[in-house]
């Protein structure tokens, strides 16, 4: 058996590519061909073969009927649980927002064009905000899903509009692809979202997005409109980008150890 190849770093050369190949994939919407990747991964197409056929046989990569590559299904347990280990990692960032800004705190992840929450720390009211850990939701009218999409290129974020439709959850929710847009910028410019009872009539939402992480997240605080007024918000907001930056540092160093 011929020695693997590795890297000036230590790492296994082909183990290397085949992940490049996996985010390849995902960069495209989660679909290509074998042409598509061998243009954007500049790998040579007996090298992406190679790969592909490993990667379909173990269940991470799908052939489909047009004979197009997808990501595979095996990949949900593994992104999931590492989304979970990530809030249990964040959990006592989010317990110090709480205690400093007296409502839930929360931290959501985008995965497969849906929000999912993968922490909460509620907050110590006997009137309080409650978001299922793992619950998913469409990321136009949520705090932390506008947060998070404030951080994408308008031609993605208008793209995964159209896969996901934007239905109204209130009477506030945005449901025009050109409004949220217009709305998202604004949000990029000031670092912070909020969610004015569009998810729920109600409730209030303030939501900062993680930069520079691998997956797309953001950090929210959430509670009702009569405790979260807008004087209220001006106030958080600063706490919650604070918290978003420090989970941010940690994640682009690799630090999740601290």
């Amino acid at each position: 058996m011929a020695e693997e190849k590795t890297g000036r770093d230590g790492s296994v050369q082909s183990l290397r590519r085949a992940f490049e190949l996996l985010e390849r994939l995902a960069d495209t919407g989660g679909e290509a061909s074998l042409s598509e990747l061998a243009a954007t991964s500049g790998l040579p197409m007996p090298t992406i073969h190679r790969l592909i056929r490993t990667l379909v046989a173990l269940g991470y990569v799908r052939q489909n009927t047009n004979r197009r590559y997808a990501l595979g299904a095996r990949l949900i347990r593994l992104g999931e649980n590492a989304s979970m280990q990530f809030g249990t990692w964040a959990r006592p960032l989010l317990a110090g927002l709480v205690d400093e800004v007296g409502e839930t705190a929360n931290l959501a992840v985008l995965e497969r064009d849906e929000v999912v929450y993968v922490a909460q720390v509620p907050s110590k009211h006997s009137m309080r905000m409650f978001t299922e850990v793992g619950r998913r939701v469409l990321p136009h009218g949520t705090g932390v899903g506008k947060a998070i999409l404030s951080q994408l290129p308008p031609d993605e974020v208008r793209a995964l509009l159209e896969r996901t439709g934007m239905p109204s959850f209130t009477e506030h929710t945005v449901t025009s692809p050109d409004e949220l847009l217009r709305h998202l910028a604004a949000v990029a410019m000031q670092g912070y979202a909020v969610d004015e009872s569009e998810q729920e009539l109600g409730v209030r939402c303030v939501a900062a997005p993680l930069t520079g992480t691998p997956a797309p997240a953001a950090v929210s605080v959430s509670g009702p409109e009569g405790r979260l007024t807008k004087e209220a918000v001006s106030r958080i907001a600063p706490a919650v980008q604070r918290v978003a930056a420090t989970l941010s540092a940690h994640l682009a160093s690799e630090d999740l150890s601290a």
